[in-house]
Parts: C-alpha cells; sequence; structure tokens
C-alpha cells in the first residue's frame, strides 16, 4: 500500500538535521515519564531502563529492517511480579523472569513463521486478554493508595495533598493541555508534584545536590554482578504475562497499519515484529531493566504530528541511552516523593484497567452467556484478591494464575451451554 497523502514524513524519511533534533527530543520526553516510573515502581535504576529501551529500540528497528517506527519503554504489564519478586529473590529472579519474556516472545516468532498466527486468538480471545488486562491495573491499587497517603506506616496530609494535587494536575494536562506538550501529561504532573514536594519539606535537596552529574548506570549483569540460581518460581511469576502483551503488541501493528498505510503483519513479518520486541527484552534483563513492550504514546505522537520517520524513532532511542548516563537525573528520580508516585499511579493504574474493559466492550463479550462469566469471575477475583499458589519456596502470585486459568478455562469450556 502506498504512504498516506496527507503524511509530512513518511517512515523512509530522513528530516533536516535540527528538526531531526527536535523532533527526536519529543519522542523521547513522550516517552520519558512512563518509562522510568516503571524502575521507580519496582525498585530498579530509571538510569537503566533508559539505556535499555533506547538499546532495545535500536535492536526492534534493525530486526525490522528499518521498516516500523516503533519505540520500545518499560512494560507496565509486568509491575506486579517484579515488585512481589523484588522483596523475595531481588533483581536475580526478576532478570531470569525478563529474559523468559523475550524467550517466549522468540518462540512464538518462530511458531508464527511455521504455522501462521490464527492459533494466537484462540489462545488468547477477548475475554481472557480484558480481565487480565484489568487484573493488571486493579491489583497495585492498594500499593498506590498507601503511596498516597502513609508516611513511613502514618497518615500524613501532606502526602494527601501532594499526590491529590498530582492526580487531578494529570488529567488536567490529558484534556486540555495541547501542541507539545500535551504529548507528555504524566511527565508534566510528575514534574509539578515534585515541585510541590519540594516547596513542602518532602524532598532531601542535598542528596540531589552533592550527586555526580556524570556516571555509568550501575548494570545488573548475570556471573558479573551477581551468581545465577535458576529461580523456576520467578520465571513461572512474570513469563505467563508475555502472552497478554503479545496481544498488545498486535494491537499496536493493526494502529500502526492504518497509521502509515502499511501490512505489517506481512512486511517485514509479524514473526519480525515479535523477534525484535523479544531480543529487546532479551538484552533488557541481562542488563538490569525491565522488560520492555511497543509505546502507544510514541504511536499517539506520530497520529498527531504526521511524521512517521523511523530515523526520528532512532535519534529518540539515542538521546535516551545518552541521559542514562546524567547521573544527577538518576539520583533525582530515584528521590521523587512517594505521594508524587501514588497520585500518578491512580491515573495509570486506573487507565490500564480501563483498557481491559475497553477490550470486552470492543469485542462484544457477552456476560449473559455463563462460560463467559465462569471465565472473567476468576480472573478477576483470583488476580485482585492475592491469591497464591506455591511452587517449591516461590509462590505463584495472583496475576500469574489467573492467566494461566483463564487460558485453561477457554479452552476447556464448551462454546455452546
Amino acid at each position: 500500500m502506498d504512504k498516506k497523502q496527507d503524511v509530512i514524513l513518511d517512515v523512509n524519511d530522513k528530516p533536516g538535521f535540527w528538526l531531526w533534533i527536535g523532533l527526536s527530543l519529543q519522542h523521547m520526553f513522550s516517552m520519558f515519564g512512563s518509562t522510568v516510573i516503571v524502575p521507580l515502581l519496582v525498585g530498579l535504576s530509571p538510569s537503566i531502563a533508559l539505556f535499555t529501551s533506547g538499546v532495545g529500540t535500536l535492536i526492534h528497528i534493525l530486526v525490522t529492517q528499518k521498516k516500523i517506527p516503533a519505540y520500545m519503554g518499560s512494560s507496565f504489564a509486568f509491575i506486579v511480579p517484579m515488585k512481589y519478586l523484588m522483596q523475595v529473590t531481588g533483581y536475580p529472579g526478576i532478570a531470569q523472569g525478563v529474559i523468559a519474556v523475550g524467550v517466549i516472545y522468540l518462540i512464538v516468532a518462530l511458531l508464527i513463521s511455521m504455522i501462521g498466527s490464527d492459533w494466537i486468538d484462540k489462545l488468547l480471545p477477548a475475554v481472557v486478554v480484558g480481565p487480565v488486562v484489568i487484573v493488571i491495573g486493579l491489583s497495585l491499587a492498594g500499593s498506590a493508595a498507601n503511596d498516597a497517603m502513609l508516611n513511613n506506616g502514618n497518615y500524613d496530609y501532606k502526602y494527601v495533598v501532594v499526590s491529590l494535587v498530582t492526580l487531578l494536575l494529570a488529567i488536567f494536562f490529558n484534556m486540555y493541555v495541547k501542541g507539545f506538550l500535551g504529548f507528555m501529561p504524566i511527565l508534566l504532573a510528575i514534574i509539578c508534584g515534585y515541585v510541590l514536594s519540594i516547596a513542602m519539606g518532602l524532598v532531601n535537596l542535598s542528596t540531589i545536590a552533592n550527586a555526580q552529574w556524570f556516571a555509568m548506570p550501575k548494570f545488573e549483569i548475570p556471573f558479573v554482578s551477581y551468581n545465577v540460581k535458576f529461580e523456576w518460581g520467578a520465571i513461572i511469576a512474570i513469563a505467563p504475562i508475555a502472552f497478554v502483551t503479545i496481544t498488545e503488541h498486535l494491537g499496536h501493528l493493526m494502529v500502526l497499519d492504518e497509521l502509515t498505510g502499511r501490512n505489517y503483519f506481512k512486511n517485514p513479518g509479524l514473526n519480525r515484529t515479535l523477534t525484535g520486541d523479544g531480543l529487546a527484552s532479551v538484552f533488557a534483563g541481562l542488563l538490569g531493566g525491565p522488560a520492555v513492550t511497543s509505546y502507544g504514546e510514541n504511536i499517539g505522537v506520530m497520529a498527531i504530528t504526521k511524521i512517521h520517520s523511523v530515523y526520528v524513532l532512532i535519534g529518540a532511542a539515542i538521546f535516551a541511552v545518552l541521559f542514562s548516563f546524567i547521573n544527577k537525573l538518576n539520583v533525582l528520580i530515584m528521590q521523587m516523593p512517594l505521594p508524587v508516585i501514588g497520585g500518578i499511579s491512580f491515573l495509570l493504574f486506573g487507565t490500564i484497567a480501563s483498557s481491559g474493559i475497553k477490550i470486552m466492550i470492543e469485542n462484544q463479550i457477552d456476560l449473559a452467556k455463563k462460560r463467559n462469566l465462569m471465565i472473567i469471575s476468576t480472573i478477576l477475583v483470583i488476580g485482585v484478591g492475592g491469591f497464591m499458589l506455591k511452587i517449591g519456596t516461590l509462590p505463584l502470585n495472583g496475576l500469574a494464575v489467573s492467566v494461566i486459568l483463564g487460558v485453561i478455562l477457554n479452552l476447556v469450556l464448551p462454546k455452546n451451554e
């Protein structure tokens, strides 16, 4: 299919140098808030997350032969198990789970190249994916509320004020701010919440002031930074969620197809796009970052600006890598007050949950059918309720159990009552 007529820069068009710099920075700042908030919620290094998102994007663009303008940022889908594993195994367990996610992508890519992709729809229909996405959003609601109001376990009115102001500003920026700043409402709300926290005495500015400007990110490399001990429970806790993010991957490809006037499922092919995504996550797991996924924020920027140049995304990835070496920025992010995180999390986690509802509505899931009701009810309560299934010494968290049970129920329950 030919490129659309109203496009300013098509996929393979190169902008002029200074325009290129500006457009790439715009994309970097669009993904910045979400990409750094994920490691912040889990307890990972924001600088490593920036580095691995940038290199992961370059890997994806290379594997897809520079045909797809997509940015790989930190995935929210894995926050629940990563946050739990951080307390139980530390990063080594998370790393094995993140690498396993990438391996699953590679296996699925191989199967698609051999037998096609129809089986994905049968394995993961909307009746499974929708409620699982709701669980991903709602299972962290308690954590967001605690961050928003508790100071060392005690109710703090300053925390409540900061969290609610941050939330309301995020909503305001989403609704009313247009133009360049309209691409980064979450980042704007975080900055405003941070400034308010400083004014209310909730930030230790001396730590930021004393931090050196530039430093190498403290990578977590297996056999170098830590000894490797296989954590099968950690792998099982994270890996099943890869099937949910694969459906997100398919959705983003559909949007990009419509946006650019191409068919990426055929050229370069779904096997290549999944391979690029999978290799990016494997790379992240080997260096200390969270799993990555294609970012809707950057697709939104392309839709608004009508600039689809893959070279602009390459520039954004390079800027992300460069920013990861600004140590003072990393310390600034790590000092972010909990109420700011809590306030922004109300909106982020709620948006994720709402996306799950949207999936079910768009696919006209009929809750009057017992089969659908049984699958959705099981996924929701097990996923949100904190249920655990112990496998050896490491429990399998409710989110992973809900994904596995949802897939099984969908396969075994009869289509007709």
